[in-house]
Formats: structure tokens, sequence, C-alpha cells
């Protein structure tokens, strides 16, 4: 019970620390929209205006539209924490509080990444009744819209794990920015969040599904879009790249602790 609350506390801190500032919130929850119209949504629309384009790769300007807001629904879900946090507590110091306290420095940020999730679960929801309530968006169903929420969740589970490994990479360099960026970087080019991969060559993409890469945006919008007919194997799959990175971050944590010094204090 006293582990649980400890938990409890931790989530409620970390919501106060996101929820701090309203119009950090607001632009969180507007942002994304409006950059999606002001890009995406034009470019897109523009494509699609030549009168000789009327389907690209099997996708018509109403379901590229569809697909592309999904995307932006994902990322936000599926993609949206990040490790700065724990590779700063690496860096200054921070972490040897966890060393002392009964609270471990894995269960501190796993926490805040719940509370991060819930935070990222309502603007999700907000924009998404935005996009439908304009008519941009189309829902299949709502068995569908519920099955992408719990898919997208779960990958975001996946994505923590790998942007956990990257904090961990602070007990060894200074910066760990310059490595998030490149994770965003390639997870943006090759998990199909700047285009659907139909419109990659075919014997890219058959490598591409030995990665972890198509599971962090191309199924989880297949999925919201009612297209995933092998859900059951990307859980599965998903649920194998957790395991592996959990077991590598543990590795590497049992390294960087003995190099730890506590420095920046």
């Amino acid at each position: 019970m006293g582990h649980a609350l400890k938990w409890w506390q931790t989530i409620k801190i970390s919501w106060s620390n996101h929820t701090a500032y309203r119009m950090n919130f607001f632009l969180q929850v507007i942002g994304p929209a409006l950059v999606f119209f002001f890009v995406k949504y034009n470019l897109w629309s523009s494509i699609y205006s030549d009168e000789s384009v009327e389907i690209i790769k099997g996708y018509t300007l109403s379901q590229m539209i569809d697909y592309h807001v999904w995307a932006m629904i994902v990322g936000l879900l599926a993609k949206g924490h990040s490790a700065l946090n724990l590779s700063e507590d690496i860096r200054l110091g921070r972490i040897s509080n966890f060393l002392i306290y009964p609270f471990n420095f894995w269960e501190f940020h796993t926490a805040s990444f719940l509370s991060f999730q819930i935070l990222q679960t309502i603007i999700v929801s907000i924009s998404i009744c935005i996009f439908w309530s304009l008519g941009i968006l189309s829902i299949p169903s709502a068995s569908i819209l519920m099955s992408g929420f719990l898919y997208c969740l779960f990958v975001s589970c996946f994505w923590y794990t790998l942007q956990y490994l990257t904090g961990l990479v602070g007990f060894w360099l200074e910066e760990t920015w310059i490595l998030r960026v490149i994770l965003e970087i390639l997870t943006a080019f090759l998990s199909g969040a700047i285009i659907p991969l139909e419109l990659y060559p075919k014997w890219f993409v058959s490598i591409l599904e030995w990665t972890p890469f198509p599971y962090l945006t191309y199924f989880p919008i297949k999925t919201f879009m009612g297209q995933n007919s092998e859900l059951i194997a990307s859980y599965s799959v998903v649920t194998i790249w957790i395991i592996i990175f959990c077991f590598i971050n543990h590795i590497i944590w049992k390294r960087g602790i003995k190099l730890y010094t506590g420095a920046g204090m």
C-alpha cells in the first residue's frame, strides 16, 4: 500500500509540473492542430489540386488527410515523451537522491511518464474532437477509436524505453540532445510519420518491417483507420522490442552507475 502511495504522489507532483502554466497547456492543445492545418493540410490539398492527381498509392485526398491527422494524434499520444529530465538528473548529479531514497530512479521517471501520458490523452481527445467537428477527420467507430488509443498507449511504453536509453547515455555524454534529435529524425522518416509507407519502395518496406520503426507510427495510424488486420501480431512485436530495450537499459544502468561520481551536485 505504501509503495503504491509513492507512485500516486509522484504522478500527482508530475501532473502539477506539467499543468503549472496554463498558456503552455493551451499551446499544447492548439499548437499541433494549427501546424497541421497550415502545413500538411495545405500541402496535400495543393498536391491533389492537380487534375491529373486523384489517387496516390491508393490514397484519395480525404484518406491522405485522415492519415496525417492520425499521424499527428499518434505523435502526441505514442511519441510525446522526452528523456530530457532523465539525462539532466544524471548530468547534474540528482540521481544521488534516488540511491538513498526508497523510491528508485526508474520508478520515479516511470511515474512521471504515466502522469505525462494522462495529460497527453486529454490533449489528444480534445484534438480529435476539434478535427472531427471541423469535418477534417473521419472516425470509423467507437470500438476502433478505443482500439487505437489502447495500442498507442502500449506503443508509448516502447517509446519510453527508447527515450530512457538515450537518457542513460548521460553517464558517458555531457549532452544527450543530439541523440534525441537523431532518434526523432530517424523515426519520423522510417515510421511513416511524414509520408505513408506505401510511398516507399517495397523492398525498403520489407526491411523496415524487421525494425521497430513502423510500429511507432504506421501501424498505430492504420489501427485508428480500422485497417490494421494484424493487431495481435503488432502487439507481439512491440512487446518483444520492449523486453529487448528494457534488458539493454538494465545493463547500461548497471555499468553507468559504476562510473557515477555525483558530478554537478
